[in-house]
């Protein structure tokens, strides 16, 4: 695959290593949400996605309407995966929607809503989520998905056209017909469909990431050095890394039992050890706005 052209519009080389560090989940609780307000003053992340449908939305576009230089998108979502915690859609009740699994909320699992929710349901909820983000004040730099519910052939012209319809760049890495059979499961004449996709949006102009990386919620011991590989390995592109900080407070932990990994990943970005192991291997950080400002203004 050709060096991603982002790359040179944003003044890089195609050797650099560019990372977009993003924080997932902020309002899923509100510990989430003041951890993203200290992160953003420490400086290390430089992006992160509200989820609409969740308790602490509010407080999350309270916070991005007087902090305008935050760069915060739309995490959108299709899934709510705790067992006592839940949330559901914003733009219907209608269990004929296939939005919601048999106590009203959305389905655990991306693959229960890929089972049932039609995907014209889908396209109404996610662009509820889009505008009631507007409604509420924010200016949103992006969009992406919750538990990646929305990559699935049936969802992705839904996520294509609200990046579009609103000048919104949307996390869509540039994967080979290889990457997507052999990393992501997908059979080969999707993958097809959806490198061709891929390569008719780079065509549109519109800004596309190279690579996914991030933290995994499995295991909170030796947080920083678990990022030191994880930032170490970054090959040369704009990569989207993805953490999920929170404060340690009761309700996370009631919430989670991942709790400790995401109160390890705010301890690990605001640390001095990784901003210094970052600026040693020469990686550039970027935000989801720069993508933005690349975005053709005449697609919509």
């Amino acid at each position: 695959m050709q060096p991603n052209p982002a790359l040179k519009k944003l003044g890089f080389s195609d050797t650099d290593r560019v990372a977009i560090i993003h924080t997932d989940d902020i309002g899923m609780c509100q510990a989430s949400v003041s951890a993203f307000a200290d992160m953003v003053d420490y400086g290390l992340i430089s992006s992160g996605a509200v989820m609409v449908p969740c308790p602490w939305f509010l407080e999350a576009a309270e916070y991005a309407q007087s902090h305008p230089e935050a760069d915060l998108g739309v995490h959108l979502t299709l899934t709510s995966e705790w067992k006592t915690y839940r949330w559901g859609p914003i733009s219907t009740r209608d269990p004929n929607t296939g939005l919601m699994d048999e106590q009203g909320f959305f389905h655990h699992r991306s693959e229960g809503a890929w089972a049932n929710a039609d995907p014209d349901a889908v396209f109404v909820e996610l662009e509820a989520q889009v505008k009631r983000s507007l409604a509420a004040g924010m200016d949103p730099t992006h969009i992406d998905t919750h538990m990646g519910s929305v990559a699935h052939p049936a969802f992705i012209p839904s996520y294509v056209q609200l990046m579009t319809k609103y000048g919104l760049p949307a996390m869509i890495p540039r994967m080979s017909v290889e990457d997507l059979v052999a990393g992501q499961n997908i059979d080969p004449g999707t993958a097809e469909l959806i490198v061709g996709m891929i390569q008719s949006l780079e065509e549109m102009g519109l800004p596309l990431v190279d690579h996914l990386s991030g933290l995994e919620l499995d295991d909170a011991a030796n947080r920083l050095e678990q990022a030191k590989q994880a930032l170490g390995a970054l090959k040369p592109g704009i990569t989207h890394f993805i953490i999920h900080p929170s404060k340690d407070t009761p309700e996370l932990r009631q919430i989670t039992t991942s709790w400790e990994c995401r109160v390890a990943d705010y301890e690990t970005f605001t640390s001095d050890d990784t901003r210094k192991f970052i600026e040693d291997e020469g990686i550039q950080i970027i935000g989801y706005r720069e993508l933005k400002a690349l975005m053709p203004t005449d697609i919509k």
